[in-house]
Order: structure tokens, then sequence, then C-alpha cells
């Protein structure tokens, strides 16, 4: 057996196991009508920390009968699976990019906020065709990925883009800014952020500068206590693995596996440093 199929065969282990498992507890939960046994059924509760959905249901359904599987490799799944099991509780979910794993973030988010920004309509309407319950976004991008080293090094000439005031809705005159997201976005406090998107690796395409920025701004607003999560892919690109150490900071990178960087961002108020820079 080759080893792409062998990874293949156990990516899908893990996720039909993982959803199987939540899968099981609702139709034997359903099965379930006595008094005695009210008692399993809020220990399984409490296991799981909410009742399985039926978006949960679906995702079995299409990753059991798919040949496509997400083109994160298990163990790089694996970093984002195990923070949403840590927070033991629904999260605020935001991803750049929509594709084959989409079902996956929202079903192991289940009862929580997972949102999916995407620059392609197109590839929206066919995601979402067959995953109607996904919620996504259409981005329209402002950069392309041949002005990366341009914009890196000039966006602290531009004082809308600067640390200490840099905001998105509406911030037009910073590029790395994403000035025009839905309003859900802005005024929702995201616990993590996944970047995959958008692509970025060809010259006129989007690349990932103002998603990796504007995650960086959306994690330093925090009001809440605690951290962001932020995950990024394909950190072994040039861009992204520079655009990560100017906005993400190399002292808050917590875990990296594969090609998949994980950075725990705290709001800017306990940061202790002068705020003229990102990190």
């Amino acid at each position: 057996m080759q080893a792409s199929e062998r990874m293949k065969n156990r990516w899908s282990v893990w996720l039909l196991t993982t959803l199987g498992i939540i899968g099981a507890t609702l139709f034997i939960a359903s099965l379930i009508q006595t008094s005695e046994n009210n008692l399993l059924c809020s220990i399984t509760k409490s296991q799981f920390g909410r009742s399985p959905t039926s978006l949960q249901l679906r995702a079995i359904l299409h990753y059991a009968t798919s040949q496509i599987v997400p083109q994160q490799s298990l163990s790089e799944i694996s970093v984002t699976f195990d923070v949403l099991q840590a927070l033991h509780r629904p999260a605020n979910f935001l991803v750049f990019g929509l594709g084959h794993d989409s079902l996956m973030w929202a079903s192991l988010n289940a009862g929580g906020t997972t949102i999916f920004l995407e620059e392609d309509p197109k590839w929206v309407q066919t995601v979402l065709k067959d995953a109607p319950n996904l919620r996504a976004h259409t981005v329209q991008y402002r950069t392309q990925l041949r002005e990366a080293d341009q914009l890196l090094s000039s966006y602290r000439s531009e004082p809308a883009c600067s640390p200490a005031t840099a905001t998105l809705r509406g911030n037009d005159r910073c590029k790395l800014a994403l000035h025009n997201l839905p309003n859900e976005v802005y005024s929702t406090e995201w616990d993590l952020i996944m970047i995959d998107a958008p692509k970025g690796y060809f010259a006129e395409a989007p690349g990932r500068m103002a998603a990796i920025f504007s995650a960086a701004v959306m994690a330093r607003d925090r009001k809440s206590s605690g951290v962001t999560h932020v995950f990024l892919h394909d950190v072994d690109r040039k861009v992204e693995k520079a655009y990560a150490e100017e906005f993400l900071c190399r002292k808050q990178l917590v875990k990296g596996v594969g090609r998949l960087w994980h950075f725990e961002i705290p709001p800017r108020t306990n940061l202790s440093r002068h705020d003229d820079h990102f990190c």
C-alpha cells in the first residue's frame, strides 16, 4: 500500500471514529426512554459537552462515502481538534477558506459558531450545494501575492496599519486590513482562527498577507479573558512564514506540526512591551 493511501485510510479511520462515537451516542440516546436511563443520557451529554447534532451525522455520511479528504494531515488536524476539546464549550471559530474539510470543522464545533471566508463565489455555491448548513461568506481581497515583499516593508509607514491603532472595519487606508467583511465577523470575538486560504501559490493570487494581518488585529482586540488560538497552514512557504513572524510572533508560537503553526495570541491590553510593533 502506498504512503498516500495509508495516510488517507488513517485519516478516515480517525475522523469516522470521532464522529461515529457522537453519532452512536445520538442513536442510543434516542432509544432510551426510561427515567433510570436518563442518568446515562446526562453522563453522555456531559462527556461530549453538548448533544450530538444532525450536522455531525451529515459529516459522518459525507466522509464515509467520499474519496476526497482534507488537505491537512491527521497530525495537523489533531492540533486544532485538541484545542476545541480543551475548551470544554462551544467555540467561536473563524476559518479562512472553504473546502473539503469545512464540514469536518463545523461538526467538530457543533453548538458553536463556525464561519468560513472564501474568495471564490462560484466555489462557495458549489460547496454549499452539498453542505447547505455551513455558514460561508465571500471575501474580496485587495492584495496580490506579487506585492507581499513591498507590503511587508512599507506597512509601518501607514498609520492605519499601526499595531497601536489598527482596526479592520472600514479601514481602507491599510491595504492589509480586511475592511469589508460581514458585520458578524467584526462583532464576534473569535476563540480560534484558522488561516488556510486564500490562494497563495501564484503571483496574481490574493496571498494570505491580509488574512494573517487581520487575524492578528482581531486577536489583539479581544476583550474577553484568555487567548485567541490562530492556526496558520502552509508555513513551508516564504510569504506565510515571513508574515507569521511579523504579525503573529515567534514568541507566541506554541506548536508546530507538519506545515501547521499554532499561535496563542493574548489581547493587546495584556502585552507588556511598547505597542509600536506587533512582535
